[in-house]
């Protein structure tokens, strides 16, 4: 009886784990996109994250597809000058990690 317990377990810790890994995995692949999203790495002066905003710095505003940004989750883009506000929610920090890997 105490077997099939532990293997109830150890099948829902293996699950646990391939849930995570696949939701890091969606993560990355969201940052490699909002960076093609944002006009490429070499578009892209600075960024930081404030709270829920993704903040960022940007050579050439011209070149962003705010539209696929929209598509991605964003609840929302505010635009001064060569900044982008883009409201991501509680994903800012996780993409902001992701995109610092790529720089």
């Amino acid at each position: 009886m105490i077997w099939q317990y532990i293997i109830i377990i150890i099948i829902l810790v293996i699950v646990a784990i391939a849930i995570m890994k696949a939701k890091k995995m969606d993560s990355k692949m969201d940052a490699n996109k909002l960076v093609e999203c944002l006009g490429g790495k070499a578009n892209i002066i600075d960024y930081q994250v404030n709270a829920s905003r993704f903040v960022v710095n940007l050579h050439n505003i011209d070149l962003v597809n705010k539209e696929a940004i929209q598509k991605m989750g964003a609840q929302g883009i505010v635009e001064i000058d060569n900044q982008l506000k883009i409201i991501l929610g509680d994903e800012a920090k996780q993409l902001k990690k992701h995109i610092d890997e790529l720089k």
